[in-house]
């Protein structure tokens, strides 16, 4: 599944492919933003971590992992 993080004050948003089911971010988010340790945790799919600071999210869009077409029908 996509993940999309916008950072505050960031040009670029963070995007990962995450093997983690969209209630599972869901409740990270929430963690994070209610939690103690303050920061934003997920893991992709080749098991990295990325960490983002809750107080610098500006939004995260979770979404479904689009299926890549291949050949000459794919135009």
């Amino acid at each position: 599944m996509e993940v999309k993080i916008g950072v505050q004050h960031a040009n670029r948003e963070l995007v990962l492919e995450s093997e983690q089911t969209p209630e599972e971010v869901q409740s990270a988010v929430s963690e994070a933003l209610t939690g103690e340790t303050g920061l934003l945790t997920l893991t992709d799919e080749k098991g990295r971590r990325v960490i983002v600071p809750a107080d610098r999210l500006a939004y995260v869009e979770i979404g479904e992992t689009a299926i890549r077409k291949v050949g000459f029908g794919a135009v």
